[in-house]
């Protein structure tokens, strides 16, 4: 997570699970259908609407020993959330671009370019956040620590925005004083400006991250968007 000011700012699957096809198929009795219906950035992803993940938000019992703030030197107002099967915050969005270089992330543009993420792709190599949704941790800190609640590199996540749920994973760390980044990807499919210096959304983003989840390899977002739609169905169920 960059330091940024006044720049507006989700496992292993079971063996053989998939994604359906764009087009409906029937569903069998007593299962959910899942519908893929196309959108802007290509489909809309699982079955659990934005209003039924929100409604489980709506009350925070903190676990951040304090609060964050949005961007550097900024209020610090934002609490992280606990639930029995979740962590959750709501905040902006930053972009990060940190990783592989390509295209649309590199030290041209992007001014806090970095060319690594805390984790990596299962060759080694760093996430690509052109291409991979994912979202920025705070690092550890007498604030809070991540791991401490089941949250882990490649750890499935639900980013909700304007009514538009994406999945993802926990791809890299940032600041221990700020919170609300996450990839050009996952910006992008929100229909956020993903620019890396000018983008992002100052308020309005939810951060849902299921505990003790782990997509693998962490770069598949199918496998991301397969176990978040199960995890999300849970986590809509708990009483």
């Amino acid at each position: 997570m960059h330091s940024r000011t006044l720049i507006p700012a989700i496992v292993a699957i079971a063996s053989g699970a998939a994604l359906l096809s764009a087009a409906a198929l029937p569903a069998a009795a007593g299962t959910v259908q899942r519908v893929v219906v196309p959108d802007a950035y290509g489909v809309r992803e699982g079955t659990v609407g934005a209003a039924a993940l929100l409604a489980k938000t709506e009350t925070c019992t903190q676990i951040s020993q304090a609060k964050y703030a949005k961007d550097a030197g900024g209020t610090k107002s934002i609490p992280v959330c606990g639930t029995e099967g979740a962590v959750f915050w709501k905040a902006d969005m930053d972009i990060d671009c940190d990783g592989q270089s390509t295209t649309a992330c590199n030290s041209q543009t992007d001014p806090w370019f970095l060319s690594d993420t805390a984790f990596h792709q299962s060759d080694g190599k760093p996430l690509n956040a052109e291409k991979l949704p994912f979202i920025v941790v705070p690092s550890p800190s007498t604030t809070w620590r991540y791991s401490d609640y089941g949250i882990k590199g490649g750890g499935v996540v639900a980013v909700i925005y304007e009514g538009k749920v994406r999945y993802g994973v926990v791809g890299d760390t940032g600041p221990t004083t700020i919170i609300g980044e996450a990839s050009y990807a996952m910006a992008k499919s929100l229909g956020i400006d993903p620019d890396p210096a000018t983008g992002g959304v100052s308020s309005g983003v939810t951060y849902i991250l299921f505990k003790n989840s782990t997509v693998s390899p962490i770069e598949s977002h199918s496998a991301a968007v397969t176990l978040g739609d199960q995890l999300a169905q849970q986590f809509v169920a708990a009483s």
